[in-house]
């Protein structure tokens, strides 16, 4: 069944973690990139306003969540997704390691998708798991040799993941 308010959240939702993601790449790359971290940001707020406004005007549409059961799934796997990555980044931190707290969240955001697929009936939620785990990891490796922080790295590989599931979202709803 095609859930059509979820993919307008899947914009919506997708759209504001891409500016989030984006806005932490700023933390500390190389200058010449933040004119094109700014603008990122701005193109995947706007995308996520449109898929606000989609969400809100489809309201009445189907969506995985009107299940109890599925809604109950949703709550708790974001509920410990939050609080793994909170203890995570609170360690790291406290061990003077906060260069990786971007790629720690990012690979437990991640990790949260594998358990949404089933909530949402969406394998394309693998893809997406698997991509951001990729970019966790990756950004270890990148992030040195590049001599910027993790999180610019992290940030610019998890916005543009999660930018093109919420223009993936938006065209799904566009295509229903």
């Amino acid at each position: 069944m095609d859930y059509i308010r979820d993919y307008a959240m899947y914009a919506s939702i997708f759209g504001m973690f891409s500016f989030c993601w984006f806005g932490w790449a700023q933390e500390n790359p190389r200058p010449s990139w933040r004119i094109y971290l700014g603008i990122a940001s701005g193109v995947a707020l706007l995308l996520c306003l449109t898929g606000v406004y989609l969400s809100v005007t489809n309201w009445h549409a189907a969506s995985a969540l009107s299940e109890t059961t599925a809604f109950s799934t949703y709550l708790i796997t974001v509920y410990i997704e939050f609080a793994i990555a909170g203890i995570g980044a609170f360690v790291l931190m406290r061990r003077k390691l906060k260069n990786y707290v971007a790629p720690w969240i990012a690979f437990i955001v991640g990790i949260h998708f594998i358990g949404l697929k089933s909530v949402f009936d969406d394998s394309s939620l693998y893809i997406l798991a698997a991509l951001l785990v990729a970019v966790s990891i990756l950004s270890l490796y990148i992030s040195p040799r590049l001599q910027v922080a993790n999180s610019a790295i992290t940030g610019i590989g998890a916005g543009i993941v999660l930018f093109a599931f919420a223009l993936l979202g938006l065209i799904r709803f566009l295509s229903v």
